[in-house]
């Protein structure tokens, strides 16, 4: 008799097996934009002090050469510390691209630490791209296992990135179902990231990353060597859903596997700040747009949300960084009413400009019942927009720019990435369309090299 396999078993052996051959080939394309998405954001990430002091730790620690890649410095390092420093630089713009289901970051934790082990083993780019939709596939299902009770406390992206790194260096190095499921338990049992940080501004979201995508690597190749780790990481009694949410649905880590791919349903941030901020965004553009409006117009923006966003959100009242502007609902709003786009340099220059916070207060999240019914499969943008001559405006989108319905060309996902570069100063446009051209045919490589010249 055949021994039915836990949820978390299955899931460890679907990544451990799956085979280029199987993958789709629409999620193959679609897992090529992911990384040049990635890219765009990684390199964005050099201008951040807490990239700058993951980056200066790095070289401290580790080896001064090496086989693998460190984006923002194109100096090469080991593998390790360069998935720690490209995972803490590709989550500083607030642009890198995020699952709605499972409200999960995937590429700033599955690309730091693929691309790295892909330049040490020698990898070609059909293996590159098969563990990165292995990792895409089982983070965004134990995201969504571990429900939206666990986002209220513990930032997804840190926890259930360490696994889904894991998984996809897992996939490149070939572990067999079983060393993968060793793999998952060395990597669930580091696996850490709490919101506390936003009250303080301070710099711990580019560390979550840096760590999962690192400690992913390492449980990885931990394993490789006859590591073993807890083998019910995820569902026992002990594991992460008994510490990190209340209503876990294990029937999540085995949906589909093979039939659905979640990969495609990845949205990309079209907005510089939290996703949690893009649907309203997008509402009061189309309000203003549709009735000619000017920031002056407004006396008051109401944005009718989900609980995440209020949870998130909330804390936010007076941001004292840009990276905290991000997180503030009225900032985003304010620098969306005075500029029509909310980018990466639209914060830098202006979220502390007195238009900006004169907007930021006169901006209210309401609980709506439809809205948080329908997160975070959907997130929808409703806002009332109150103006000056006394009318009453109400907007609507029920797919925000960068979701898979209103999603970006490659024209425009090019245009993001070379403005993503421009911010960080990392590459000139020259080296990004050589960049552009090489992760388009990235499948036809034998062997992953270095992205960008040294």
């Amino acid at each position: 008799m055949n021994q039915v396999l836990e949820p978390g078993a299955q899931l460890a052996h679907f990544a451990a097996s799956l085979q280029f051959d199987e993958i789709p080939e629409s999620v193959v394309r679609r897992a090529e934009d992911l990384l040049l998405d990635w890219v765009g954001s990684a390199l964005a990430g050099k201008v951040g002090k807490p990239v700058q002091m993951i980056e200066a730790f790095a070289k401290q620690m580790g080896p001064q050469e090496g086989s693998a890649e460190v984006l923002i410095s194109r100096r090469r390092t080991s593998p390790l510390f360069a998935a720690m420093v490209n995972g803490a630089s590709s989550h500083y713009a607030e642009q890198d691209d995020v699952h709605n289901g499972s409200v999960f970051h995937p590429a700033a934790v599955v690309f730091p630490a693929v691309l790295a082990m892909a330049q040490d083993r020698g990898s070609s780019g059909r293996e590159l791209i098969t563990a990165a939709v292995a990792g895409y596939e089982a983070g965004i299902r134990i995201g969504e296992f571990l429900g939206r009770e666990h986002y209220k406390i513990f930032h997804t992206t840190g926890t259930v990135g360490t696994v889904a790194a894991a998984i996809a260096v897992g996939r490149l190095i070939n572990l067999s179902p079983e060393k993968m499921l060793h793999a998952m338990g060395s990597a669930g049992t580091q696996a850490a990231g709490l919101w506390e940080f936003l009250r303080d501004a301070a710099d711990s979201k580019q560390l979550h990353t840096a760590k999962a995508a690192s400690d992913g690597l390492m449980a990885a190749c931990l394993a490789e060597q006859g590591f073993t780790g807890a083998k019910r990481i995820l569902e026992g009694a002990k594991g992460m859903a008994a510490g990190m949410t209340v209503h876990a649905n294990p029937a999540c880590l085995t949906d589909k596997l093979g039939q659905r791919w979640a990969t495609s349903e990845t949205s990309f941030k079209f907005h510089a700040s939290c996703r949690h901020t893009h649907p309203a965004a997008d509402a009061l553009l189309q309000v203003m747009t549709s009735h000619d409006l000017k920031a002056a117009d407004i006396v008051e923006v109401i944005t009718h949300v989900h609980q995440g966003a209020i949870d998130v959100l909330g804390p936010v009242v007076n941001p004292e960084t840009v990276h905290q502007a991000k997180f503030s609902m009225g900032t985003v709003l304010g620098i969306i009413a005075q500029h029509g786009v909310a980018g990466v340099n639209e914060f830098e220059a202006h979220y502390k400009d007195a238009a900006v916070a004169d907007l930021r207060v006169r901006v209210k999240m309401a609980l709506d019942a439809e809205v948080d019914g329908a997160y975070p499969a959907r997130w929808i943008g409703k806002v009332t927009v109150h103006t000056r001559d006394g009318r009453v405006l109400h907007g609507r989108v029920d797919e925000p720019k960068g979701d898979p319905g209103n999603t970006l060309s490659r024209p425009e996902l090019e245009y993001k990435a070379l403005a993503l570069a421009k911010f960080g100063g990392a590459a000139t446009e020259a080296e990004m369309q050589e960049l552009f051209k090489q992760v388009w045919d990235i499948t036809a490589l034998g062997r992953v090299g270095q992205l960008l010249r040294a």
